[in-house]
This record gives C-alpha cells, sequence and structure tokens, in this order.
C-alpha cells in the first residue's frame, strides 16, 4: 500500500480559509447580531463555505473517474481532485469541531458525528488512499441539503429580532424537513446499502480492509440514524406549534 505524502498537502492552506470564514462572519457579517447566536450564525457561514464547493466538486472527481453515476467503481484508487475534496472537508470539520468544543461543548451530538466524519474522511485521504467514489456519494447527499439547511439555521437563530426572518423560518421549515427526510432517510440508507453489498462481495479485498470499510458503514449508518432522529424530532416540534397555532386562533 502506498502512503500519501504529507508535506504537500494543501490541508492547512485550507483549514486557514476556514478560518477566515468564521472570523468574517463573526465579526463583519454577523457583527450586530445577538451573541447568543453570533457563533452559531458563523458556523453556518463556514459551513456554507464548504458545502457548496464540496458538493459540486465531489460529483466530478466522481465523474472524472466514470463516465456515469450508475456505474461507480467504489474501490477505485483516490483521485488527486477527489483527495483535494476529501482535504477540503477534513479542514472544514476540524474548524467546525474545534467551534464546538469551545463555545458549544454541551452538544455531544454534532460534537461526535464531527469526530466520526473526520475518522472516515482521515483515513480514506491518508491512510488507504482508495474508496473516495464510496465516500464522496455520501458528501453529495449530506451536502446536498446545505443550503437549504443553513438558510433555515439563520432564519431560526434571527426570528426573534427580525419579523422577516420569522417569516421565512416558518415558510421553509416544512420543506426542509421533507427535503432532508427524503435525502436523508430513503436516498442515504439505499447507497449505504449499496456499498455495503460492493464491499462484502470481496472486491476492496486487499486495498481497504475488511475492518475498515465496516468501521466506515458503521460511522454512516450512525450518523444516518441521528439525523433521522433529528428531523423527526423537528417534525414533532413543528407539529405542536401548529397545534398550538391553531388553538390560539380558535380561542380568539
Amino acid at each position: 500500500m502506498d502512503f500519501p505524502i504529507f508535506y504537500d498537502s494543501p490541508l492547512p492552506l485550507l483549514t486557514l480559509w476556514f478560518i477566515f470564514t468564521y472570523i468574517l462572519g463573526y465579526f463583519i457579517v454577523f457583527k450586530n447580531w445577538n451573541n447568543k447566536y453570533r457563533s452559531e450564525a458563523a458556523s453556518c457561514l463556514m459551513s456554507l463555505a464548504h458545502g457548496t464547493p464540496a458538493l459540486v466538486l465531489s460529483i466530478l472527481s466522481i465523474l472524472q473517474s466514470k463516465n456515469s453515476l450508475a456505474q461507480l467503481d467504489f474501490t477505485s484508487p483516490n483521485t488527486a481532485l477527489q483527495n483535494l475534496v476529501l482535504e477540503h472537508s477534513i479542514a472544514y470539520f476540524l474548524m467546525d469541531l474545534f467551534h464546538y468544543m469551545v463555545l458549544i461543548p454541551s452538544d455531544v451530538l454534532f460534537i461526535a458525528h464531527h469526530v466520526a466524519s473526520l475518522y472516515v474522511l482521515t483515513t480514506c485521504r491518508y491512510l488507504f488512499g482508495h474508496g473516495a467514489v464510496a465516500i464522496l456519494g455520501i458528501l453529495v447527499l449530506a451536502e446536498v441539503t446545505t443550503s437549504c439547511q443553513n438558510t433555515w439555521s439563520l432564519s431560526r437563530y434571527r426570528k426573534v429580532d427580525s419579523k422577516k426572518a420569522a417569516g421565512v423560518f416558518e415558510f421553509l421549515s416544512p420543506y426542509f424537513y421533507a427535503y432532508f427526510s427524503v435525502v436523508r432517510g430513503i436516498l442515504g440508507p439505499m447507497y449505504v446499502y449499496k456499498i455495503g453489498l460492493v464491499f462484502n462481495s470481496g472486491v476492496a479485498d486487499g486495498l481497504i480492509p475488511r475492518w475498515a470499510w465496516i468501521s466506515w458503514i458503521v460511522v454512516i449508518v450512525g450518523g444516518i440514524g441521528g439525523s433521522i432522529l433529528w428531523v423527526l424530532h423537528l417534525w414533532i416540534d413543528l407539529y405542536r406549534e401548529r397545534k398550538t397555532k391553531k388553538g390560539l386562533e380558535k380561542l380568539s
């Protein structure tokens, strides 16, 4: 197995980019926001800076090795572009993990999610040099909801101080929940099942150790399960809010 060289990695530069994005959000873009949500909004800006480029570059890098998304080689060697996308995501998760550990250490779910994501990304990039097609496919499914999710999050943080933000939040919530539910609750499990079938067939033997791809599957399934529980909780909250609102309208 050939191990990638570390000294020519763009990871330090990419990390600096996300540090700059966070600082830009915190001290300039959201400088007038309530301090309670200012750091969260800066994290959202950093997520937006990661999500769309990661989505586009992941798709391009997958198509670079295959002309059709229907015929993917999950065990092929990582290409240079795929490694770049992996490092772009590693830099983002490192910085957002730092954000949560320092400012929101009580959010154990997100911290665990970021640590698990970093495990999969770093082992794929630096330890095995294979499997990026499979991992970046998961990244596509994760990031395809990013723009919508961050718009929803920013409106949620701002809804108390802005009627416009409250309106955006109320309008967007059911559509975002439905979109997220389909991607994470249906497409995600289908894709992971396909990865599991391919790896279990033995085609990855000698390229990616069995313990490694099994651990990837476990981590990914855990992440999907956490996402489903999260959006289910949001659906329940939405139902309760709409029910309460209807009750108040009847009383008035």
